[in-house]
C-alpha cells in the first residue's frame, strides 16, 4: 500500500518551522551596551585623579612624608607669574579671603592648601598665606614633591 498526500504533509510543517527561525526579535540584546559602559566607566575612573589639579605649578621638592587627610582640600596656587588660582579659577589677593569665607561656611575644619612654584619669590607665597590666616584660616598648609620625582 503506497501512502498519499504524506509529502504534502511535511511541506506545511517546513513552511511553519522556516517562519519561526525567521521571526523578529522584540528583545533588546543589552550585552554590548554593558561592554562599553564598563570600559567606560574603567577610563574614567583611571583619568579622574589626573584632572584634580588643572592649574600648572613647579612645585619645590622636599623629604617631608605626606599629610593623611580624610576630606578634600582646597587648593590655592601661585604661578611664576604671580597670579593666584583658587582651585582652578584665577582670583585676587582681596578677593581671596572673602571667596574662602563663602566656602569655609559649608566645613568646620576647611584644611587649605598653597602650592608656590619654586622659580616665585619667597614673599609672595608668604604674603599670600599671611592673607589667609589674617582671615581667621588656620590649617593652612604648603604643598611640595617629594625629592624622588
Amino acid at each position: 500500500m503506497v501512502a498519499l498526500g504524506g509529502g504534502g504533509g511535511s511541506a506545511r510543517t517546513t513552511r511553519r518551522s522556516s517562519r519561526r527561525s525567521h521571526s523578529r526579535m522584540s528583545e533588546i540584546n543589552v550585552t554590548p551596551f554593558v561592554d562599553v559602559m564598563l570600559v567606560l566607566l574603567v577610563v574614567f575612573m583611571v583619568t579622574a585623579p589626573l584632572l584634580a589639579v588643572g592649574v600648572p605649578v613647579n612645585l619645590p621638592k622636599t623629604k617631608a612624608g605626606a599629610l593623611g587627610q580624610d576630606n578634600k582640600p582646597l587648593t590655592i596656587s601661585v604661578r611664576k607669574d604671580g597670579e593666584i588660582y583658587l582651585q582652578e579659577s584665577p582670583i585676587g589677593l582681596d578677593d581671596l579671603v572673602a571667596k574662602l569665607r563663602v566656602l569655609g561656611t559649608r566645613s568646620s575644619d576647611l584644611q587649605i592648601y598653597v602650592r608656590g612654584d619654586q622659580a616665585i619669590e619667597y614673599g609672595r607665597v608668604m604674603e599670600v598665606m599671611g592673607v589667609i590666616q589674617a582671615g581667621g584660616f588656620t590649617r593652612v598648609a604648603l604643598v611640595t614633591e617629594p625629592v624622588g620625582r
